[in-house]
């Protein structure tokens, strides 16, 4: 595969690359068959190819290439018609566990995983958040514990081989998360847990891949505001992990999630839109068709934030550029707190502009969707859900702190726990 070279096509990658990855994507699609109607041997045909993300290693989805490059790739395939993998089903693979399996997986585990994490034939979610320890992520109290060693023990102690076959033990998992998108769907999840409460909070968790098949894992709806049960709870009772499922060092899943949670971010506020793009879209077009709803006052707001989703779509672009060069940094949180923000301000505006008809809900059956659709939905919809956005990836609080002390290099919030043992603190 050849690199970027200093004759940049209109991608941002070397034009010499972006006609290798023409070449390529056409020859790919010359080989769908609508007539199979079954897309996945396509989709694993693409990533076989490399042209899953091209900027992936070879014999992992990718080729290798200019991050930027993915566009030539999507729009050749576009073009063509030929079938994608359901990106909104299988976000949280896409954009959290795959970034992250790269970074700090093994071998065997990339191997084993990111192909039908592309190609959706296994969903993942994320069991970060729990009861007591969301927005304090590192307060968690879900507890890994190598098998054959006592509750109070630090994870780092080895207790003899439980899987009979020499390797390390298994860990065994005890604890509760809660708001985790799609896991009623879910096969793998990406799960942090404590494995050494005599630590620091920080220094105390590892990072694991849970069978959300296994026995010990139950998920139960959590019912929201828009009606749907999108989100659950997981209770994890006695769950056998194998250590080889652990990406990172034991006691290193802090730094192992951050990878995931910088990848969060961008993906929920750095989504690539054309001009006039995600939630202003709908509210512009019902200016345009509704002409007897408009009002001075509402004109002047419409019109500065589409100002703002004009400079945050630019913005996200930005990130998303930067990104050819390295990992996802602090930026991230900038472009999802204004994401937020926006969707919320841009959702009230609907409804305030509809008047009663906003008042009208349209359907609040409790289904358990697959994805989140923000436009196939009426404004009702769109503003309750939208509450979730400053609270998912998240919360907004801790966004401004992120911001303030690594982008701003603002003095950080005093911390009295910092240096104190896990088992130490008040709860």
């Amino acid at each position: 595969m050849a690199r970027a070279g200093k004759d940049a096509g209109p991608f941002g990658a070397g034009r010499e690359v972006e006609e290798d990855l023409r070449r390529r994507a056409a020859a790919l699609a010359r080989r769908w068959d609508p007539g199979d109607g079954v897309p996945l041997d396509f989709l694993r045909a693409r990533f076989d190819a490399g042209l899953a993300w091209v900027h992936f290693p070879v014999g992992l989805g990718g080729l290798g290439a200019p991050r930027a490059a993915q566009r030539v790739v999507d729009e050749e395939l576009a073009a063509a018609g030929v079938p994608d993998n359901a990106p909104g089903r299988i976000g949280i693979g896409l954009g959290m566990a795959a970034p992250t399996i790269l970074r700090y997986g093994t071998e065997e585990q990339k191997q084993r995983f990111l192909r039908p994490l592309w190609t959706g034939e296994e969903v993942w979610c994320q069991l970060f958040s729990e009861p007591g320890a969301g927005s304090d992520l590192a307060g968690l109290r879900t507890r890994a514990v190598r098998e054959g060693a006592g509750a109070g023990a630090g994870g780092g102690e080895e207790a003899g081989s439980g899987d009979g076959t020499g390797g390390a033990p298994d860990w065994i998992v005890d604890g509760q998360k809660v708001w985790t998108s799609g896991a009623h769907n879910a096969r793998w999840a990406i799960l942090i847990a404590r494995t050494d409460p005599g630590v620091p909070k920080h220094q105390g968790i590892s990072y694991f891949v849970c069978d959300m098949t296994d026995p010990g894992v139950d998920v139960r709806p959590l019912r929201q505001i828009t009606g749907e049960a999108e989100f659950n709870e997981v209770f994890l009772t006695g769950v056998r992990i194998p250590d080889a499922h652990r990406l990172g060092g034991v006691g290193e899943g802090w730094r192992v999630a951050q990878t995931t949670l910088m990848n969060e971010r961008v993906a929920i506020g750095g989504t690539a839109l054309p001009r006039e793009g995600g939630m202003i879209r709908p509210v512009a077009a019902l200016w345009r068709e509704r002409p007897e709803l408009r009002t001075p006052e509402l004109h002047d707001r419409l019109l500065g934030l589409w100002v703002e989703a004009e400079a945050a779509r630019l913005g996200a672009e930005r990130v998303r550029q930067q990104l050819a060069a390295g990992a996802p940094g602090p930026e991230g949180s900038g472009l999802k707190l204004a994401f937020a923000g926006l969707n919320q301000r841009i959702s009230g505006l609907e409804v305030e502009l509809l008047g009663e008809e906003g008042l009208r809900y349209g359907d609040w059956t409790a289904v358990r969707p697959e994805s989140v659709d923000f436009y196939g939905r009426d404004a009702g919809y769109r503003y309750l859900r939208a509450k979730g956005n400053s609270i998912e990836g998240g919360t907004s609080e801790i966004l401004r702190n992120i911001i303030a002390e690594r982008v701003l290099g603002l003095p950080a919030e005093p911390r009295t726990d910092k240096d104190a043992a896990w088992k130490d603190l008040p709860r």
